[in-house]
């Protein structure tokens, strides 16, 4: 990890900001380059992904570190949210299938929002649910909140009748094999797109 002075952390707090205008500039004034285009919304310069200690789901401590020489793919979520956060957790699902042997320098990594419901136990069941390599992160509401902070990801819960939901951010990060975010895509792309660019990540 980097270990760069104070002016860092407001870098990394404006991550999501930042890599949105990188979408929307994605189309208009591209320098010509020989590598391939990233179907995500790629930070230039890559910036340091911060590392993180949390209870996997797999038994142990979950730390980013664990995954250098690995290209990660890390989103966020929640095991009852209804929609989005299976849908997205059924892309990866799919592109690891689509990467065949590759896959296997993949990884994903899901941070749940919800700290209440989300015992390493259950969290488990629902991310191996679509694939038994993905790992889970659950901690004090405190350990994810700081996480959540450190990645530019909102999270609100909303009470209703006797239950309640969440609102989060719903984007995932490109993370490479030395720990540098390269890039941020928002929900709603397909398989093929991550497959894309986890290709391209792979190669480099």
């Amino acid at each position: 990890m980097s270990t760069d002075g104070p002016s860092r952390r407001q870098v990394l707090q404006g991550l999501a900001a930042s890599a949105a205008v990188s979408v929307g500039l994605l189309g208009c004034g591209r320098k010509q380059s020989d590598a391939p285009a990233l179907k995500a919304g790629a930070f230039d310069p890559p910036r340091g992904a911060p590392d993180f200690s949390l209870q996997g789901t797999d038994g142990d401590e979950l730390k980013l570190s664990r995954y250098r020489g690995k290209v990660v793919l890390l989103a966020f979520g929640y095991s009852s949210c209804p929609s989005i956060c299976p849908t997205t957790l059924a892309t990866f699902a799919r592109a690891r299938r689509e990467l065949g042997a590759a896959a296997q320098e993949v990884q994903i990594v899901y941070i749940t929002v919800d700290p209440e419901q989300d015992v390493p136990e259950r969290l488990k069941s629902f991310v191996a649910g679509f694939d038994p390599t993905f790992v889970g992160g659950t901690g004090t509401p405190a350990q994810l909140a700081a996480v959540r902070e450190s990645y530019g990801i909102s999270a609100r819960k909303i009470p209703f009748g006797n239950t309640y939901a969440y609102t989060h951010s719903s984007f995932t990060y490109l993370i490479d094999r030395t720990g540098l975010i390269r890039a941020m895509m928002t929900y709603g792309h397909s398989a093929d797109d991550y497959v894309h660019d986890l290709r391209i990540l792979l190669q480099g």
